[in-house]
């Protein structure tokens, strides 16, 4: 999905049926934590946004995730799941190119639940759609 404001483009979050993400099925810390529904094109996956230097910290990304939620409820999905970055978990700020999979915090705003933990630092957050 892509954001603009006047034509010009200023976010985006890649996201899709979890079967069309080859590395997410193979994962095996992924499908410890979440259950068995690799397969499951019922399933969406957030994998990654991008929000534009100058435009970061104004609710970007919480809108392209809901956004994405809607998509995803359109196209037949009953569940949507991200793996983003646990800003809490962390001893010290990661760094914004380190947040690419997105903040744990906006999943939990757009009432994503926590079900499994991929690392210490990197949550498993779902909504059912």
């Amino acid at each position: 999905m892509l954001a603009r404001d006047g034509g010009e483009p200023v976010g985006w979050l890649a996201l899709g049926p979890r079967p069309s993400f080859p590395r997410l099925v193979g994962s095996r810390s992924l499908l410890a934590a979440a259950g068995g529904d690799r397969d499951d094109a019922g399933v969406w996956s957030t994998t990654c946004f991008v929000v534009k230097v100058g435009r970061r910290r104004r609710g970007m990304s919480g809108a392209l995730l809901a956004a994405g939620v809607e998509l995803a409820r359109a196209h037949g999905a009953t569940v949507v799941e991200g793996y983003p970055v646990d800003l809490d978990a962390h001893e010290r700020f990661p760094g914004s190119a380190n947040l690419f999979h997105g903040a744990a915090s906006v999943y939990r705003r757009a009432g994503f639940r926590e079900v499994g933990r991929i690392s210490p630092t990197r949550p498993i957050m779902r909504l059912d759609v």
